[in-house]
This record gives C-alpha cells, structure tokens and sequence, in this order.
C-alpha cells in the first residue's frame, strides 16, 4: 500500500471539483489544488485575502512576494483576475457566493462536525481561527482535504471531535491520502482508496465507523 502525496492529493480533488464555480482553498495543503486545476476547467478559485481566479503557484524565481494567497504563498493570476478588500472577500464567503470550500482540518466527526482552527501553540502563538468558520458556514459545500492520521498515528476521522469545533455537521466530503470519503446520515462512506489497502485496515486507522460505498474504486496515485 503506498499513501497520496501531498500533491498527489492534491491533483485528486482538483479532478473531483465542478467544472465551473467559485471555489475556495483553505490555507495549507489546499492551496496546492490550484497547481493541478484540468486545463478545460472553469472555475474561479477565491481567495480570503482579496482575490479572484488565482492561478497556480509561478515559476521558482519568477515569484512576486506583493501577490500571495491567504497562506502568504506567492501566485500567478488567470486572466480577468480581481483584486478588493478582505470586507468585500468576507463578504462573499459569508453571503452564501462560493460553491465549494476545500478546507484543512485537525478533526472531522461522523456527522461532518470540524475542527480545524488553532488553538495556540507552546512557543506562544496566539489561537486563532482565521476566515475558516465564515467558509465554514458560507460556502454550499466543505470539503476537507488532510492526512488520514496525525504524525502519532492518532486518527482524524472520529465520532466525535476532541478539539473545539469550527461548525457542525457541515462537510460533505473528505479526501485524505489514504481515501476518498463522503459524509451521510449513516457515517464515513468509503468510495475510494489507495491500491493494495484493505476497508479493514482502513478502519483500524480510523476512530468512526466506515461503510463501503456500492462500487468502492481505486485511487490512482498519480
């Protein structure tokens, strides 16, 4: 069994998005999403910052450190691209505007609770939840995008979130690098996963209960 790559993800939910609408990627390994976008596809990526249809990261040493995603990562603009102030971006996430948001997360329960803001950090980082709940209640549709389990091997899909919620019962699908799943009235539904991993397997990484899908298929890894 070999897991996603962090742009292996990537590439995997740039595929599942629509082929047209306003998408948002949250800070961290979403942004990478745009790298990946099909060349036929037309949707506008926004970002928090004050920007619409960002492009892909630019060339190493072409890089424009006065044009940055949310992350404070360098990007290119498509064209047609727009630039306004984080009101009017906030305004659009809050106002029911973007389609999808493809967000990081710590946690993410059964019923599509999650958790994903920070609560600080021991080197005296302050919390802070950033734009993640106005998305979070904004977009039409969250989709999470995250490893499996934590760097302890803890699980991140649990029937219960331990860390303090962004909002509840708000994700409609996960992707993480050992699996693609969707959230239903019943739990975690298993769709796809990795080459050479077993449900059961992936349910002993798992802390909520998995159901497979009626035609599980493979995720490619490339």
């Amino acid at each position: 069994m070999t897991a996603l790559t962090r742009d292996g993800l990537a590439r995997l939910v740039a595929r599942q998005l629509p082929r047209q609408g306003f998408v948002n990627l949250g800070i961290g390994a979403p942004t990478h999403i745009a790298d990946y976008l099909p060349a036929d596809t037309s949707v506008i990526l926004h970002s928090e910052n004050g920007i619409l249809n960002v492009g892909p990261k630019p060339r190493e040493g072409h890089e424009d450190y006065d044009l940055i995603n949310a992350g404070k990562s360098p990007i290119t603009i498509g064209v047609g691209g727009a630039f306004f102030d984080s009101s009017l971006a906030f305004a659009m996430m809050r106002g029911g505007h973007l389609d999808v948001a493809v967000l990081g997360a710590f946690e993410v329960s059964e019923r599509g609770d999650i958790a994903n803001w920070t609560t600080g950090r021991n080197d005296g980082a302050p919390p802070a939840i950033g734009g993640a709940i106005d998305l979070a209640v904004g977009a039409k549709e969250i989709w999470v995008m995250m490893e499996h389990v934590t760097k302890t091997g803890a699980p991140r899909l649990v029937q219960r979130c331990t860390y303090p919620l962004t909002a509840a019962g708000v994700v409609k699908r996960v992707y993480t690098n050992l699996a693609a799943l969707r959230v239903s009235e019943q739990g975690f539904v298993v769709d796809a996963m990795v080459e050479g991993l077993s449900l059961q397997e992936l349910q002993q990484q798992t802390d909520a209960r998995l159901s497979p899908a009626a035609h599980l298929a493979t995720l490619e890894l490339e």
